[in-house]
């Protein structure tokens, strides 16, 4: 299938403002405590199809936005992020995969100078029929959420009885694509020991990267967070324990720390939202579907840059995000249960 992407760059690029700037990277993006911001994460949609037990237990409530940011409108976003040093984006959701440009959208996203990165992070809903536009787009690297390799714990923590056609999809774009794949799974009491041990299988013979992620609480979730919250230490314990080492990080590497192991194909790894360090290298900024900045995912307020998106104005969307650089927060308020605006965490992709 053919990937058809509108002629919308022309218009950036007229006028008097100075072409040849948005062509290249001027600076980087650094906040006030020397963070270099090289990292979009771009919220698609806010819709999610999934009803997963942590996040949205009862499903999306009311109807879809109609008022996403258009195709014009996100390639205006990502050429302004790569002129500021943009090296890699992640679209996320929500389910980024209910909204049917999204291969366009990668494409515009591939299309960027200086952008080395594309990923999609996705619950894997469908996914072999999305397999071939994703290749043909280009796209780098996919973001699983599989919160249980138990087909009846998955089918309960997310209310979907998808997992075993999954994990065939999986397979299937090892096999078929070049896409790199890593799988996110939610670290709780219940789960850990058991996801543990079948993530390691799993891994042992394919190129996959499972990560756990720290249960963070929400508005939303406080019950469930304090019956179910898990430190990552042990999952980091245990494989330090079995002879597994933390590797490198890459520059726009997010915070997981991912270990290997001279005897698996694959690695895992561990996110650690509660740890001190979690925030000292930051490197990254989010954007909802409509258009509004998170300096950080807890954040308490957003800001909107949609009027710069619409009338395509690259040079007020770069002075925009310049000039917000100071107020990035140092660190988010979770350890004080503050979680800001966040809801749920189907929010600006968790």
């Amino acid at each position: 299938m053919k990937i058809s992407v509108p002629h919308i760059h022309a218009k950036a690029f007229d006028g008097s403002a100075g072409h040849s700037q948005f062509s290249t990277q001027s600076h980087t993006l650094t906040d006030g405590f020397l963070r270099r911001l090289t990292y979009l994460r771009f919220s698609v949609t806010d819709f999610c199809n999934f009803r997963c037990s942590y996040c949205l237990p009862n499903g999306y409530q009311g109807k879809r936005p109609d008022d996403e940011l258009t195709l014009s409108e996100v390639n205006t976003l990502f050429l302004g992020f790569a002129s500021l040093g943009t090296t890699k984006i992640r679209l996320t959701g929500g389910e980024p995969t209910v909204r049917r440009d999204l291969p366009e959208i990668i494409q515009l996203a591939k299309s960027q100078t200086g952008i080395k990165t594309v990923a999609v992070s996705t619950n894997g809903y469908k996914l072999a029929k999305h397999i071939s536009a994703w290749q043909e787009a280009k796209l780098n690297q996919i973001n699983l959420s599989v919160d249980s390799f138990d087909a009846d714990v998955f089918k309960r923590m997310t209310g979907f009885d998808i997992l075993p056609q999954l994990l065939k999809d999986v397979d299937k774009v090892l096999e078929t694509t070049d896409i790199r794949v890593k799988m996110n799974g939610i670290l709780t009491q219940e789960t850990a020991y058991h996801n543990l041990m079948s993530a390691l299988a799993f891994v042992k013979n394919r190129p996959v990267t499972y990560r756990f992620i720290e249960f963070m609480q929400t508005s939303d979730n406080n019950q469930l967070f304090f019956a179910q919250h898990q430190s990552g230490r042990l999952i980091k314990e245990y494989l330090t324990n079995q002879g597994w080492q933390p590797k490198p990080k890459q520059n726009d590497s997010g915070p997981a720390i991912e270990y290997t192991h001279p005897d698996y194909l694959g690695s895992v790894g561990i996110i650690e939202p509660y740890a001190k360090y979690f925030c000292d290298s930051c490197n990254r900024l989010r954007v909802s579907s409509l258009g509004k900045v998170h300096l950080c995912l807890f954040d308490s307020q957003n800001y909107d840059i949609r009027p710069h998106l619409t009338h395509q104005d690259i040079q007020g969307l770069k002075q925009t995000l310049s000039s917000l650089m100071p107020i990035k927060p140092e660190h988010h308020h979770l350890n004080n249960n503050n979680s800001g605006l966040m809801n749920n965490l189907s929010l600006i992709g968790g």
